[in-house]
């Protein structure tokens, strides 16, 4: 069977002006990166504000596995079904980040016969909105540091400097670095550190800005360090913010690409869903929104991270109301969540499977209490059993949701036509009543601790006095009526990767917060979860190549 990368070489692309005229974006809107991806131009998008919205889809999942789950598959696969029923359909990702791309993951672009393309081009270096991001938080720590060298005229702390540098790739040994080394010339030596680049707040303030005056306004108001007196120094007081969105004004205009079967794909911004807010960029959901009948759009990881977050952040902010959800899962990563190890998930395990829908159960009741109704999208391979799915549906009938295989990654959007069915069986049904989970008049320990009790549902939060002072300090400056972005394994319900299942009445240890006042959150970063995190022992950059006839292999 060939692999990803081999179906997606061996694919005729369409140009790209063709995927544009599917959405009805004109000639003169698109701007070329190549023949095959594109972005579109802003102004075309400001004309777009009076039309009326389609209907916005979240794709989110159980929580991973190794096993596997598909749900960047799913969202591709759904996509192309849903045109080949007759809805004019478009796809809201992330792009890739090049850390997971070398590191443990590989590529982020579908898989098998539903997937995103160019991939090469989309998992490396795109159109290189990454490199602009990084370059514009890169740029604000410069200039923190120059600020101090020449006589400090904000009088910042340098003790009490938050901004980090940052960089898009996984790299351990930058977590905790001193800098300004070397002499008089370099500066005043401190404590720093890098975070990688989707975990930046550049990242977050890309991905939630509507257009790029507000881009420029949430850079502006981004905190990086205080004075001894605890006073706030944000980008603006730095008068970074400017010269910051400059380098960002091409990178937030949203990327067009297509899928195997011609469906039009916008692929912007990336923050991870473990360590940041986990979904696309506002302006290209928004985007397809105003051209598309239906938008498909992905959240990172679980529905506990990606899809709380982009429940309780992205869509609060942006005006969002979403019309359906599907979660998606595996037998075999049911398996494991019923404690199967993953050596032994070939044989049927009917009872397993039965045990491991306890995860999936709870993703679909915690996505009920926003308000939507959800659909399970069970991802198919070969060895899985009639009598395994049976398991699934028939919990999943237990809670109200249907349960339906799709064989997307071998056959298409044909694998995913009676998923896509369902879907608009539930838009035209009406009876999606989103609301979040908390209202943002709560404490900030307080809506910590409802994510964690309704979501999580844990039986309480550990919070540090250093952790609890600080966040009163962030209400006390007025920052106490935002949403909050927690930051934890994606691998479990609980802090501890390796609880699998449905575990309760666990701690949630909240080790340090941090304000995003551009981005308008507040981060909770839980456990030993890192914003920088490191290569695995074989890292997958070691099988990638090129041919002698230049082309790549091992990406994906």
């Amino acid at each position: 069977m060939n692999s990803d990368l081999e179906i997606a070489r061996a694919a005729t692309l369409r140009p790209i002006q063709q995927i544009a005229d599917r959405l009805g974006i004109p000639e003169q809107a698109v701007e070329p990166y190549g023949r095959y991806k594109a972005k579109i131009a802003l102004d075309f998008i400001d004309g777009l504000e009076s039309r009326p919205d389609g209907a916005l889809v979240l794709v989110t999942g159980i929580s991973p596995t190794p096993a596997g789950e598909g749900k960047t598959t799913t969202t591709v696969g759904l996509g192309d079904a849903l045109n080949r029923i007759g809805k004019r359909a478009a796809i809201c990702l992330r792009e890739p980040s090049l850390g997971p791309s070398f590191g443990m993951k590989g590529g982020a672009a579908g898989g098998g016969y539903a997937q995103v393309v160019p991939m090469e081009q989309i998992n490396l270096h795109f159109t290189g909105d990454f490199h602009a991001i990084t370059s514009a938080n890169n740029l604000l720590a410069a200039m923190i540091d120059n600020s101090i060298y020449w006589g400090n005229p904000l009088g910042i702390d340098a003790r009490r400097i938050s901004w980090r540098r940052c960089l898009d790739m996984n790299d351990r040994a930058l977590r905790s670095i001193t800098g300004s080394l070397g002499g008089v010339a370099n500066g005043f030596p401190r404590e720093d550190g890098f975070d990688i680049s989707v975990a930046s707040e550049v990242m977050a303030v890309f991905c939630l800005a509507r257009d790029l005056a507000d881009l420029q306004a949430r850079l502006g108001r981004m905190i990086v360090a205080q004075t001894r007196d605890g006073k706030n120094i944000t980008a603006a007081d730095l008068k970074a913010d400017g010269a910051m969105s400059v380098l960002l004004k091409d990178a937030v205009a949203p990327n067009l690409v297509q899928t195997l079967e011609g469906s039009p794909a916008l692929v912007h911004g990336g923050p991870f869903a473990n360590i940041a807010h986990g979904c696309n960029s506002v302006m290209a959901t928004r985007l397809g929104l105003k051209l598309a009948d239906v938008v498909v759009t992905e959240a990172g990881f679980g529905a506990d991270l990606g899809g709380e977050k982009f429940l309780d952040i992205k869509c609060r902010s942006a005006g969002l109301k979403p019309a359906c959800a599907v979660v998606v899962a595996t037998v075999r990563a049911l398996k494991m969540h019923g404690g199967v190890a993953r050596s032994a998930l070939g044989p049927e395990d009917v009872e397993a499977v039965r045990r491991g829908t306890a995860n999936l159960r709870r993703h679909v009741e915690n996505l009920q209490k926003f308000g939507l109704p959800v659909v399970v999208a069970v991802n198919h391979f070969t060895s899985d059993t009639e009598a395994e799915f049976a398991a699934i549906k028939d919990a999943m009938a237990a809670i109200g949701s249907e349960a339906i295989s799709c064989t997307h990654w071998a056959d298409g959007g044909a694998g995913a036509e009676a998923l896509a069915r369902a879907v608009v069986a539930q838009i035209e049904a009406g009876e999606a009543a989103y609301q979040p989970l908390y209202p943002l008049e709560l404490k900030l320990a307080d809506k910590i601790r409802r994510i964690a009790e309704e979501i999580y549902r844990a039986g309480e939060i550990s919070v540090p006095d250093a952790v609890a002072r600080k966040l009163k300090s962030f209400e006390d400056a007025g920052f106490g009526d935002v949403p909050v972005c927690i930051a934890k394994t994606q691998y479990s319900f609980s802090a501890d990767a390796g609880v699998m299942g449905a575990p309760t009445g666990h701690v949630l240890p909240v080790r340090e917060v941090r304000l995003s006042a551009g981005a308008g959150f507040v981060v909770a970063i839980c456990g030993d979860v890192m914003t920088m995190p490191g290569l695995p022992r074989v890292p997958a950059a070691e099988a990638i190549h090129l041919r002698e006839d230049g082309e790549i292999e091992g990406l994906f």
